[in-house]
């Protein structure tokens, strides 16, 4: 079976870690017909602790998980990686896995934007801004995060699961 991905790799760039190992993955409107179900099939493989809402307007990542970011309507204007990262436009049905120490930002939405968040194995997140002081311990978590078991998309087949392990 054939997925239609792009991947993703950022440097560390001094302030935004990125994952130096694990390509941020996006599915490009794979729950565009059905954007009902994005919640519910990351559940189904096991990518739980989800919510709703948007994505910060601040340049962040998360240390202890790897996030997977559901489009269930509407549009925006993303920045991967930091500051030198790369802008992307994720719309409905599109699906973003990011690898733990990833950096994200939203920069413009429309203003029906939601995204559903969750991590594998309904893991706890925390969020990290680039603060100098948290780097060194960010630094050895994000070394210590597992790659998961399942995509949150795919279950036992996907990208997460093709190029993660």
């Amino acid at each position: 079976m054939s997925f239609t991905y792009k991947l993703f790799m950022f440097e560390d760039d001094g302030t935004i870690p990125n994952n130096p190992d694990l390509p941020a993955i996006l599915y490009p409107g794979v729950f565009k017909k059905h954007p009902h179900e994005i919640e519910a099939t990351f559940k189904l493989n096991n990518w739980r602790n989800s919510w709703v809402n948007g994505v910060l307007d601040y340049h962040h990542y998360h240390s202890i998980t790897h996030e997977v970011l559901g489009v269930r309507a509407g549009s925006a204007k993303l920045i991967l990686g930091g500051t030198k990262g790369e802008t992307i436009e994720v719309n409905t049905g599109d699906v973003l896995v990011l690898p733990a120490g990833t950096g994200h930002k939203k920069l413009t939405s429309s203003p029906d934007f939601e995204i559903v968040g969750a991590y594998p194995d309904g893991k706890d997140y925390n969020i990290q801004t680039g603060n100098q002081i948290e780097r060194p311990q960010a630094l050895a978590d994000i070394k210590q995060v597992k790659v998961p078991t399942t995509d949150p998309v795919y279950g036992n087949r996907g990208q997460v699961v093709d190029r993660w392990r």
